[in-house]
């Protein structure tokens, strides 16, 4: 499990960009980029990680489930995704 400092870290990162998110395109429609610099740096999305909802794991992270691989195999074995089984011929 990831340290509950570093998936804290990206709440409050993904908040910020929350915030400034339409301030950012109003900046970059006018062209002003030098206004665009005085804003925060984790106000950037691309500063976002995506992160294990259960576990915080940065790698391996399935997007359309919202886990990493390994939860993800677990959850799939024990039946609790729906849908997914694993194969076998």
């Amino acid at each position: 499990m990831a340290r509950k400092c570093l998936i804290a870290r990206e709440v409050k990162r993904k908040k910020t960009v929350a915030k400034y998110a339409e301030l950012r395109k109003e900046l970059k429609a006018n062209g002003d980029y030098e206004a665009l610099q005085k804003l925060p740096k984790n106000a950037s999305p691309v500063r976002v990680r995506n992160r294990c909802v259960l576990t915080g794991r940065p790698r391996g992270y399935y997007r359309k489930f919202g886990v990493s691989r390994l939860v993800f195999r677990e959850m799939a074995l024990s039946g609790e995704i729906p849908g997914i089984k694993k194969s076998s011929w």
